[in-house]
């Protein structure tokens, strides 16, 4: 599977330890964020990601930075993207079963054994083929205000 981590200035130790993790446990990654601690705005690498996504370049994604509701917020600005805020591997597996969240977006201040933990479930949950969940999803991508 081919995923795609974005990260701020705020994010870039976390992503360097999921990488690793990430490429142990078989993935293809692709690097969208900043390597750099200086600071970065965050909406640009969200959307680098994001349009990854919308290009079916990657198949998942990862965000990070210091809360995660940033890159959250700019992410669903894409086409196609569905990002969820996670703190816990249960929000990661209910997302990705129910809303068929194709991106997650994290807090860089979880600690790390708890985020790879939130990563792994979120990336090994499939999409849930419940009439209910598929209709509420084609709803929200079919929505144009």
């Amino acid at each position: 599977m081919k995923i795609g981590i974005a990260n701020d200035h705020g994010g870039v130790e976390v992503k360097e330890e999921l990488i690793k993790y990430l490429v142990i446990l078989g993935y293809q990654i692709t690097n969208y964020g900043t390597d750099d601690e200086a600071p970065v705005d965050y909406p640009l690498y969200a959307f680098k990601l994001g349009e990854a996504i919308e290009k079916k370049e990657i198949e998942a994604g990862i965000l990070i930075c210091k809360s995660g509701i940033g890159m959250s917020i700019a992410a669903n600005k894409v086409k196609g993207v569905r990002c969820a805020k996670v703190e816990t591997k249960e929000d990661a597996i209910v997302t990705r079963e129910h809303n068929h969240s194709n991106v997650i977006a994290l807090s860089a201040n979880i600690d790390i054994e708890k985020t790879k933990e939130i990563v792994r479930s979120f990336l090994e949950t499939p999409y849930s083929n419940e009439e209910r969940h598929i209709r509420r999803v084609q709803m929200i991508d079919t929505y144009d205000n």
